[in-house]
């Protein structure tokens, strides 16, 4: 690459830029390494590293519960499995098209976000983010650290499972809780390489023990005969279609985090084809994977047993054979922190980072997020499938839904892909706004937060809605906070045309005759 002056920032001939030196913004508070755009040099993430961590993140107990709870909801196999198959394919869309980001520039989420929000806005954006990611570590960790009890308590006895009950629960469970906690937090002191590492090599051996448990139930239940044979409860009729449209939001929402923060990852991709083809491969048939598990394996359950028990751990401590339950929920153990790792603390460490770089670190931010983990009581949030799926899930899915309206309609309609790098990292440049807030994103996202959860019913909200006559909405909450949104930032960003085309102009006139590529202003 010919050397590039200051300022400037060079389009590579796959599309990919990145700044011409950066040592003139290190004294920008809106800029530590972390944040940094990644140099093109070290974006070497291939098509099996994204599917690895696509693999690591959605094989873990959260994942095959989503599934497992349609089945304790009352719907038979297929209907479960088409519902998480729409969802998956749904999201994957919004996934994309801002992952492209990520790879083009090697900016994280929360710089990304700072071109529609504002260099002061995109705090909300990604502390919202960053929130919920911490409500799923502390999910996460909660079902690990349940099955690490049960792994210890089939090898220990029943003094181990029987302990003195302390706030609620077994302290050996409150234990096994915060050791879990404290093996992640060393993982992710040590850094996102460190994360990658474990990930790669984690992921082909986190299936195993769903298929145990699947394998175990299949002998047992006498086949997939039996267990294909069981009926769900709501038929085709109107129960189906008043529980299909919450639970398909639930699962879109399930993944709708990753489909605002996946530019954390992609900012590392080697190409924007690499980052796709490993998404196209990974979401889809991982989530496929882990549905089918999880439906054949409660329903087996249900053959066996009498009853939907949608908590895989719980399912397998009826297992007879100790060497079944302790193989498969250590493997599920090692899927979880997996999981979590990639999906539920990479984004809150960027996301805090984001908000004071010059104090908070990836490894502060991580443990950040481990705190605000245990504090939120995940056990709660756990505890019933209705509490899980419609108020945990839809809940946070319409105000996520929301952000990614803003964002899809800015970076491909207003911007068209070109974004001012320099800019997303220095304070009274163009993404500057207001005194660091753009108006409009933040109207936008208001007014498709509304609408969306506004009517919230079920679980801990009224049973006619936060707001009444939105209630209907409610049970479309993804798609109606990012449609809502989407409108919105459109009809108030029509001036930002003319900003783009004014920031092109600039960067070419102030550029000049330079040996920098002349589209490099479309980076």
């Amino acid at each position: 690459m010919e050397p590039t002056a200051r300022g400037t920032q060079h389009v590579h001939p796959d599309g990919r830029v990145e700044l011409g030196e950066v040592e003139s913004l290190k004294d920008s508070r809106f800029y530590n390494e972390e944040l940094a755009p990644v140099p093109v040099e070290k974006r070497t993430w291939t098509t099996y590293t994204y599917f690895a961590l696509w693999m690591g993140m959605a094989h873990n107990i959260p994942s095959y519960a989503l599934a497992a709870s349609l089945i304790a909801l009352g719907m038979d196999w297929v209907q479960a499995l088409l519902t998480i198959t729409i969802g998956n394919l749904i999201v994957l869309i919004p996934m994309l098209l801002n992952s492209h980001a990520g790879t083009k520039y090697g900016i994280p989420f929360p710089v990304f976000a700072r071109a529609f929000f504002g260099m002061r806005g995109a705090n909300l954006a990604a502390l919202l983010r960053a929130f919920i990611a911490c409500g799923w570590f502390g999910i996460q960790t909660w079902v690990g650290g349940e099955a690490i009890y049960i792994i210890v308590g089939r090898l220990a006895g029943s003094g181990w499972k029987d302990s003195t009950v302390v706030l609620g629960q077994h302290w050996t469970l409150w234990l096994s809780f915060g050791l879990f906690w404290l093996f992640q937090m060393l993982i992710i002191w040590r850094g996102m390489e460190a994360v990658r590492r474990f990930e790669n090599w984690t992921a082909p051996l986190v299936s195993v023990g769903f298929l145990i448990l699947l394998g175990y139930v299949l002998v047992k239940a006498g086949g997939l005969g039996p267990i294909l044979s069981e009926p769900g409860k709501l038929g085709w009729g109107p129960d189906f279609w008043k529980v299909f449209a919450p639970a398909l939001m639930a699962m879109i929402a399930f993944w709708s985090t990753l489909s605002l923060n996946m530019p954390d990852f992609t900012r590392f991709g080697g190409s924007q084809g690499k980052q796709v083809r490993g998404q196209i491969l990974g979401l889809p048939t991982t989530m496929t994977f882990i549905a089918i598990v999880a439906i054949l394996t409660t329903s087996g359950g249900s053959v066996l047993y009498g009853e939907q028990i949608w908590d895989p751990a719980k399912l397998a401590d009826r297992f007879d054979s100790p060497v079944v339950v302790v193989v498969a929920l250590i493997a599920l153990v090692l899927a979880t922190v997996s999981a979590n790792l990639a999906a539920n603390v990479v984004s809150p460490s960027y996301d805090f980072s984001n908000a004071f770089p010059k104090k908070i670190t990836f490894a502060v931010g991580g443990l950040i997020t481990g705190i605000i983990g245990i504090v939120i009581q995940p056990w709660r949030l756990y505890s019933d499938p209705n509490i899980y799926i419609f108020a945990w899930l839809g809940f946070y899915g319409g105000l996520l839904g929301a952000v990614a309206g803003v964002m899809v309609a800015g970076y491909w309609v207003v911007y068209r892909t070109k974004l001012r790098l320099r800019d997303l990292y220095t304070e009274r440049g163009v993404y500057w706004f207001n005194g660091g807030w753009n108006w409009r994103a933040l109207v936008a996202t208001l007014v498709g937060a509304v609408l969306s959860v506004g009517g919230a019913y079920g679980g801990p909200f009224p049973a006619d809605g936060l707001i009444p006559f939105l209630k209907p909405l409610y049970d479309y909450n993804w798609v109606v906070g990012l449609a809502g949104a989407f409108v919105v930032y459109l009809l108030l960003s029509l001036p930002e045309r003319k900003r783009t085309t004014d920031i092109e102009e600039d960067a070419s006139e102030r550029r000049g005759p330079s040996r920098i590529d002349p589209a490099a202003v479309d980076g």
